[in-house]
């Protein structure tokens, strides 16, 4: 079977080929493996980076006494999404008063210089963030890049108080330079397949010092629906629950319920899928085997009546619960 490498992967292969250190090649590496699809075509070259990774850990280890060079944080929960700005945007402070981490805050910038996940709760589910060290031309850290492509979106923090407009373009600037664009990004390169395109949302903080919402009002007349903008005070956890929504529906994903014949549905704990995945995308998720297995599966909620059967490539919704009978 073939490996059908999407482009992504060859500009992260050509990352590890000009890297300088171990450090940087375990990362262009773990940037591979993340970009990889997942199939038996390509279950050997997995195997091979994974060595690769191995060897490399050890050599920093036998001159550093570090167990792990890797800066690459594993995903956990829904999602994984990176907060990224300039500095002094307020990014630790969001973390802290959104997740249960402790970064360090500051009132001056660049007090980031490593990457801090933090789970952050909306209703049944936990979606990760990431606290990044602050984007500049001359700050960027190494690692930094493929942590931002690895992310499943973007959360593009502004400081309210003062020239949105500047920042963003600042923000979509850098971006651009690690080859990254962003749903409704204006850059004239949107259609180079050698790019990541991110979901991202605009976070407008501090609005408790945007005194008549003049910046606020500016940054939604400039962007003209482009990309959804949600207003916070990070430090006063004004506008948070928004917040929370507009992440939800930035990722576009719906949760699934499954219940076993004659019991009640597993509360608490649901299949999460992007939106138009199938009946048979949510079996697969559950157990690999059960879409070959699967004789048929009931639903309630998007069916036409509770209960029903329905087939394999019935459309799921947000709330769905499913009986599968193999």
């Amino acid at each position: 079977m073939p490996a059908n490498l999407p482009p992504q992967y060859f500009e992260a292969e050509k990352s590890y080929r000009t890297a300088k250190s171990p450090a940087e090649k375990i990362t262009a590496l773990e940037e591979m493996l993340s970009i990889m699809p997942k199939h038996k075509g390509t279950d050997h070259l997995r195997a091979e980076l994974r060595s690769r990774i191995a060897k490399l850990t050890q050599q920093l280890a036998k001159k550093s006494g570090t167990q792990r060079a890797s800066m690459m944080i594993e995903k956990e929960g829904a999602a994984q999404i990176a907060i990224t700005g300039l500095p002094n945007s307020g990014k630790s402070q969001l973390i802290a008063s959104i997740t249960k981490a402790s970064p360090v805050i500051a009132d001056y910038p660049l007090s980031t210089h490593n990457a801090l996940p933090g789970m952050m709760e909306f209703e049944d589910i936990k979606i990760q963030l990431l606290d990044t060290p602050p984007l500049g031309p001359h700050t960027i850290q190494w690692w930094l890049p493929p942590m931002l492509r690895q992310a499943d979106a973007l959360l593009l923090l502004i400081d309210i108080s003062y020239d949105p407009l500047a920042q963003l373009n600042q923000i979509e600037a850098n971006l651009e330079m690690m080859r990254i664009l962003f749903k409704g990004s204006v850059a004239k390169t949107e259609e180079d397949i050698s790019y990541w395109h991110k979901k991202a949302l605009v976070v407008a903080n501090k609005l408790d010092i945007d005194y008549n919402d003049h910046n606020y009002k500016l940054l939604l007349d400039n962007l003209q629906n482009r990309i959804s903008v949600v207003a916070i005070s990070a430090l006063q956890k004004k506008g948070l629950d928004k917040l929370r929504l507009g992440i939800y529906r930035m990722l576009d994903i719906i949760r699934v319920y499954t219940k076993a014949p004659g019991e009640k549905a597993v509360a608490g704990d649901p299949i999460v899928l992007p939106n138009g995945s199938t009946l048979l995308d949510a079996a697969s998720n559950v157990h690999k085997d059960f879409a070959a297995k699967l004789r048929y599966a009931r639903i309630w909620g998007s069916g036409k009546h509770d209960g029903i059967m329905a087939s394999r490539n019935h459309l799921l919704k947000d709330g769905d619960i499913i009986e599968l009978h193999l």
